[in-house]
């Protein structure tokens, strides 16, 4: 054997061994986790809380990066990850319900099978807020006094389409009343507005409500199938016998073709991270909404969702 041909053939098995090293996922490169909405949001703080857990999790070397691409009320997020090269180096939190609702109601550029879910994180209930001194104090009497004066109460809510709006379109539909739905460009806005008195009720969400709790606003009721401890002894709306359910749920997903093995590997990386007490404990208002389910059964119950808002899409039509 002559030299040439053993130096070739000693540098073919070093390539062989390195190959996968050098391409071994998730150490080769930094992971994108994508948010379609700007820094300091809910969703973008649940994701910078997760990045070094999910790190851990992972093992080895992996590093995950937060990238914020916000706009169109997460269009522009969700159509980059599912655009993006199936190779787990790009995954993106999804926010339901305007994930699946979205594309009901209007042309976007992704659909829903575009992309590939990896697990849920998080079930935020609606609450129905009002202040302490507001008229009527339960949701009996809210929806007596709008049947007999149809519009005459007002509801905040972060704009059309986000499960704030949606739980007045639910309400409404399971209660037989008319309220004004007043839309806002966030949390924060409605909250103020609600506060100052210029709207008599505003929907906001489990962690929402907890944020803002001081001694001037209540929660009325909870748009959830069970009470939550931290909001006290708050009813759900179905026990008061109008059943609706609305959540703001989020969770990652991924290109389409992703392959199964990084798929399944992120899924276990975020159902440890979200069962990691010291996360729990760092996430705080969050903790009481953390709900991890797996992307396949998180994938059926998309489906499920989006039968149950096809009811709305002429509302959002008009």
């Amino acid at each position: 054997m002559s030299n040439r041909y053993l130096n070739s053939l000693l540098m073919l098995i070093s390539l062989s061994l390195c190959g996968p090293a050098w391409s071994a996922w998730p150490e080769d490169q930094s992971i994108e986790l994508v948010v379609g909405f700007a820094p300091g949001g809910g969703t973008d703080l649940m994701a910078r809380a997760m990045a070094p857990y999910m790190e851990k999790k992972l093992g080895g070397r992996a590093r995950i990066v937060v990238v914020n691409k916000p706009g169109a009320s997460g269009e522009i997020s969700n159509t980059y990850v599912a655009r993006a090269k199936p190779d787990g180096y790009t995954i993106g939190f999804i926010n339901v319900p305007g994930f699946v609702f979205t594309p009901m109601y209007k042309k976007t550029a992704y659909q829903n099978d575009d992309l590939r879910i990896i697990a849920r994180v998080v079930d935020d209930p609606s609450v129905l807020m009002a202040r302490k001194d507001a008229k009527y104090g339960t949701l009996p009497e809210i929806v007596a006094a709008l049947k007999k004066d149809p519009g005459s109460l007002s509801f905040a809510n972060s704009g059309r389409g986000t499960s704030g709006h949606l739980s007045l379109l639910k309400l409404q539909q399971v209660a037989g009343f008319k309220g004004t739905d007043i839309a806002y460009k966030g949390a924060g806005e409605f909250k103020s507005a609600l506060m100052g008195g210029h709207v008599d009720y505003a929907f906001a969400s489990v962690a929402e409500f907890l944020v803002a709790n001081n001694d001037s606003v209540r929660a009325i009721a909870v748009l959830s199938n069970k009470r939550f401890d931290p909001l006290g002894p708050v009813p759900t709306a179905s026990e008061l016998g109008y059943p609706a359910l609305i959540s703001s749920e989020r969770g990652i997903a991924a290109p389409k073709a992703i392959p199964d093995e990084i798929a399944q590997r992120l899924q276990q990386a975020i159902k440890e991270t979200i069962e990691d007490p010291v996360f729990v404990a760092a996430v705080k208002n969050d903790a009481a909404v953390l709900a991890f389910m797996p992307g396949a059964q998180w994938t059926q119950s998309l489906g499920a969702i989006r039968e149950m808002l096809l009811p709305f899409v002429p509302d959002m039509r008009e």
